[in-house]
C-alpha cells in the first residue's frame, strides 16, 4: 500500500528505527576502520551522534508535527556530534530540518528534497570535499531520492531508491579515492549512513530495526563475500605520508557568540583553515561546532574565546591515538580485502502496457474486451507524471469502471482519431472523457457525437481542473450527473500556468519580450509577466480571486524541485494565512509551472 504522508510521530519512528539499525551494526562499521582514524571509531562516533538526535527528538513530545521533530533531531546531532563523521551526520540532519521547517507532515518529494537540501549543507560544512566518503554516499543517495520522488510519490518508493543508491555508492567509493582502492576497502563512514538510511526504510515498511541488547552482544559479523571498509571520516583532508607519523591535537568545542552579536560561520571556517587542517565548523549564527586538528590548541581556542563563550572543550592528542589504532588493527587488515556485490532487487519501475495506458489496477481494460463496466473515465495527460497523478486520484473507482490516459497536450493534441481509438478500446457503457486543455475540448465533443455509447465531456482546460473533477466523481452517481459535478468542481478551481515568451509579443494589452516569464490562466489570458520567474507567479497571485487556502504546485520538466521548493516557500511567505503550498511532479512540457488554488 502506498505511503503518501508521514506526520511527526511517523517520522520519530523511522528515525528510531534508523538509529537502532545503526547500533546493530556499529561493531561492523568500527571494524571497517582499518586507516588509524584519530577521531575515534567511525561507528562510535556516529552512533553517538544519531542517538543525541534522536533523544532530543524524543522530548519534543509525541504530539510534534514534522518540523519540530526534524528541528530536534538537528540541534540535538548538533550538540552531540563526535568525529567528522558525527559532525557531516548533523548537517544531514541540518538540511532535513530546514527543508521540512513549516510542514505539518510531508510526501515522497518534500522527503526527497529534505535529502537533496541535507547533502547539501554536509558539503557546506567540509572545507575541501573529497569524493569518495560519505559525502559521496549522501549526493548520490539524494540524486536517486529526487529522482524516484518525481516518478512516485510513495514515501516507500522513494526511502528504497534512496537506500539503493547509497548502497551503491558505497560500493563505487574505491574507484573515487586512491587510499581505499589501495587498500581494496570502501568507505565506512558512508556505510553508517546506508546502515541509517535501511533503518528507516525499514519502518517505512512496517518491520522497524531494534537495538541488540547490550550484555553478551556479539559483534555483527562480516556478511559473505563483504569487503574490509574504511573511514575516511576526515572527508576533507588529504592522505599524505605525515598522515602516518604526526597529527598533533584535535580540538572541538561549542562556540556561542556574546549577546547581540552573530556568528559568521564562513568567516570562521577560513580562519581556522590558516591555523589548522580537517577543518569543521558546523551550525549557524547563533551556535556552532568547531573541529580542528593542528599543533597548537590553544590558538584554537583563543580564537574561539575572542569570538564567545566555549563550552564543551575537549582537546585529544591524536598520535597516540593512531598508534594505539594502527597496533591494536593491523592485524586483522592482513588478508582482508575481498569484491563487494553489485546490488540486485529494488522496487522495479512499473510501467502500463505500450507507455501510454494507465489502468486503475493489474487489468488492461484493452485486453478484456468482453468484460464490461458501467461507466468508464477517459483523461488525456501532456507527461508521465501527470498521468500517474490523475491515475492515483482516479483510484477510487476501480470497483466500478474503468480509466484510460491519452497522452497528449501543449503541441501534441491528440487526433479525434486517437481519441475515437481510446473510446473503442474502453469496455464501459458510458464513458466521462477529461480533455484537460481547451485545445482539446473541441475534438472531444466532436469524438462523442460520433460513437453509439454515452460519452460526457467535462470541459477541464488542465490537468489541475481534472484533478479537482475526479475528486467530485462519485461512483454511485449516473455519468450524466457527475459530469455535471465534476465540471463545476473542476471550474471552481482557479489555476495559472508560468512558461516562457518565445518572442516579443502583446498579450492581453500588455507589451512582452522574449524571454520575460508569463502567467496565463485557463484560457491563456495574461495575468503576469517579469524577468524574474517568482515575481510572476507573485502577481498572478493578486489577480486570483481571494478567499483560496491550498495551493498546489505541478512542476514541470523545465523546473527543479528545489526551484519548486523556493517558489512554495515565497508563496508561503506573501500569504501566511494559507493551510498550504503542496508540490507534485507533474514533468509537463513548455509549461514551468501548473498552479491551482483551492
Amino acid at each position: 500500500m502506498a505511503v503518501r504522508a508521514c506526520d511527526g510521530a511517523g517520522f520519530l519512528a523511522a528515525f528510531r528505527s534508523a538509529v537502532a539499525n545503526l547500533e546493530a551494526h556499529v561493531d561492523e562499521v568500527n571494524a571497517l576502520n582499518v586507516f588509524p582514524v584519530p577521531d575515534g571509531d567511525t561507528g562510535t562516533n556516529m552512533l553517538a551522534t544519531v542517538r543525541a538526535a534522536l533523544d532530543e527528538a524524543d522530548r519534543a513530545g509525541p504530539d510534534a508535527d514534522a518540523a519540530a521533530v526534524a528541528h530536534a533531531a538537528s540541534f540535538g546531532a548538533l550538540m552531540g556530534a563526535r568525529g567528522n563523521s558525527g559532525v557531516i551526520s548533523s548537517q544531514i540532519l541540518a538540511g532535513i530540518a530546514e527543508a521540512l521547517a513549516g510542514k505539518r507532515r510531508f510526501n515522497g518529494l518534500d522527503l526527497a528534497h529534505a535529502i537533496d537540501t541535507g547533502s547539501k549543507q554536509a558539503y557546506k560544512a567540509v572545507a575541501r570535499p573529497v569524493e569518495g566518503t560519505i559525502l559521496t554516499v549522501i549526493r548520490e543517495a539524494a540524486t536517486g531520492a529526487v529522482e524516484a520522488a518525481e516518478r512516485d510519490n510513495d514515501l516507500v518508493s522513494v526511502l528504497a531508491a534512496t537506500v539503493e543508491a547509497a548502497e551503491r555508492s558505497v560500493a563505487r567509493t574505491p574507484s573515487l579515492l586512491a587510499v581505499l582502492r589501495e587498500a581494496h576497502v570502501v568507505d565506512s563512514g558512508g556505510q553508517g549512513l546506508f546502515r541509517l538510511l535501511e533503518g528507516a526504510l525499514e519502518a517505512a515498511r512496517g518491520r522497524a530495526a531494534t537495538a541488540p541488547t547490550a550484555v553478551g552482544a556479539e559483534p555483527s559479523a562480516d556478511p559473505v563475500g563483504a569487503p574490509a571498509r574504511q573511514d575516511v571520516a576526515a572527508a576533507d583532508r588529504p592522505t599524505t605520508a605525515s598522515d602516518e607519523t604526526a597529527y598533533g591535537y584535535e580540538t572541538v568545542y561549542l562556540l556561542r557568540p556574546r549577546r547581540g552579536r552573530a556568528l559568521d560561520v564562513a568567516a570562521i571556517q577560513a580562519h581556522l583553515e590558516t591555523i589548522g587542517d580537517s577543518v569543521l565548523v558546523a551550525g549557524d549564527e547563533h551556535m556552532v561546532k568547531v573541529h580542528v586538528h593542528n599543533l597548537r590548541p590553544d590558538a584554537v581556542i583563543a580564537y574561539g574565546l575572542g569570538l564567545g563563550l566555549l563550552s564543551r572543550i575537549t582537546v585529544e592528542n591524536l598520535d597516540g591515538q593512531a598508534q594505539e589504532v594502527r597496533e591494536a588493527r593491523v592485524a586483522a587488515f592482513i588478508g582482508v580485502g575481498h569484491a563487494i556485490p553489485a546490488m540486485v532487487g529494488g522496487a522495479p519501475a512499473i510501467r502500463s502496457a505500450g507507455g501510454h495506458e494507465h489502468a486503475l489496477d493489474e487489468r488492461d481494460p484493452g485486453a478484456l474486451p468482453a468484460m464490461r463496466l458501467p461507466f468508464g473515465v477517459i483523461a488525456v495527460a501532456p507527461s508521465e507524471g501527470l498521468a500517474t497523478l490523475l491515475t492515483d486520484v482516479a483510484a477510487h473507482v476501480r470497483e466500478y469502471g474503468v480509466f484510460r490516459i491519452v497522452h497528449g497536450g501543449p503541441s501534441a493534441n491528440p487526433s479525434t482519431g486517437e481519441l475515437l481509438a481510446a473510446i473503442e478500446a474502453t469496455p464501459a457503457d458510458e464513458l466521462l472523457l477529461l480533455p484537460n486543455n481547451p485545445n482539446v475540448v473541441l475534438a472531444a465533443r466532436q469524438v462523442a457525437s460520433m460513437v453509439d455509447c454515452p460519452v460526457h465531456v467535462v470541459a477541464t482546460r488542465n490537468c489541475a481542473e481534472g484533478v479537482a473533477a475526479l475528486m467530485e466523481l462519485d461512483p454511485a452517481a449516473s455519468p450524466s450527473e457527475n459530469a455535471a459535478a465534476m465540471s463545476k468542481a473542476g471550474r471552481a478551481l482557479q489555476t495559472m500556468q508560468v512558461t516562457e515568451a518565445i518572442r516579443d509579443a502583446t498579450v492581453s494589452g500588455t507589451r512582452v519580450r522574449k524571454g520575460q516569464t508569463i502567467v496565463l490562466d485557463p484560457d491563456d489570458g495574461l495575468l503576469a509577466v517579469d524577468n524574474d520567474p517568482e515575481k510572476a507567479v507573485l502577481a498572478g497571485f493578486g489577480r486570483l480571486s481571494p478567499g483560496f487556502g491550498l495551493v498546489t504546485i505541478y512542476y514541470g520538466e523545465d523546473a527543479t524541485l528545489e526551484a519548486a521548493e523556493s517558489l512554495a516557500r515565497r508563496i508561503q511567505a506573501a500569504a501566511p494565512g494559507l493551510e498550504g503550498v503542496e508540490l507534485a511532479h507533474g514533468g509537463q512540457p513548455h509549461y514551468r509551472y501548473l498552479i491551482s488554488a483551492e
